[in-house]
């Protein structure tokens, strides 16, 4: 009577080790970098067999990119501008930026492995880096999304612009708090951050209208 539970019982158990797996990199990536990150250290921290981590990731770099892409989607799932019944476009700018910070203080993993891979140059690209830059772009992409909807009047150039502007500034803040902790209050400089640009580009529109 039992037999058929097996293999949902086998799935069940193999969707738990890889959690256990990648909060262990977590771990040990957060404190060692990746350099120091390895399966030997991983097996020790989630009490799991290498074998087992093997069974579920090729290698070191494959399971860094599993932690980044798991990380991104939890962050990605926040990154929705709110609809326009919820006050003026500032307001829900403003909104917005408010969550993500908070979303990145929940799970800023895949920030925090992407930029120390994305600063370091190897001859051989790790596949984590190359993940990084591909989810790095969604979310760029997802900013464009927004800047055309509030402000159609701007050209493509100048969204780009602004678009990499506000990455380039949720970056910054972002390793502001990794080396300060919690005295950086991430939700009040991204609100911050999100209304300067709001405000440039209200101005940039203005004077494409003119």
């Amino acid at each position: 009577m039992t037999r058929p539970q097996a293999p949902r019982k086998k799935r069940a158990n193999g969707v738990e080790s890889r959690q256990r797996i990648l909060d262990a990199t977590v771990e040990i990536a957060g404190e060692r970098g990746y350099e120091g990150t390895s399966i030997a250290a991983v097996s020790a921290k989630c009490g799991l067999p290498a074998s087992s981590i093997y069974w579920h990731f090729k290698d070191k770099d494959d399971l860094i990119a599993a932690v980044i892409e798991r990380s991104f989607e939890t962050w990605l799932a926040a990154v929705d501008l709110p609809g326009e019944e919820t006050g003026t476009p500032l307001e829900r700018v403003t909104a917005l930026a408010a969550r993500v910070a908070r979303s990145l203080m929940d799970a800023p993993d895949f920030l925090r492995l992407g930029l120390m891979l994305a600063l370091e140059r190897r001859p051989t690209e790790p596949r984590g880096r190359t993940v990084f830059l591909q989810v790095r772009d969604v979310a760029r992409r997802r900013v464009v999304e927004m800047i055309e909807s509030l402000l159609p009047e701007l050209d493509e150039e100048s969204v780009r612009t602004l678009a990499v502007y506000t990455v380039a500034g949720v970056d910054g803040l972002f390793v502001q708090r990794e080396v300060e902790g919690d005295a950086v209050d991430l939700v009040a400089l991204f609100e911050l951050h999100a209304g300067s640009v709001f405000e440039v580009a209200a101005r940039m529109a203005a004077k494409a209208g003119s």
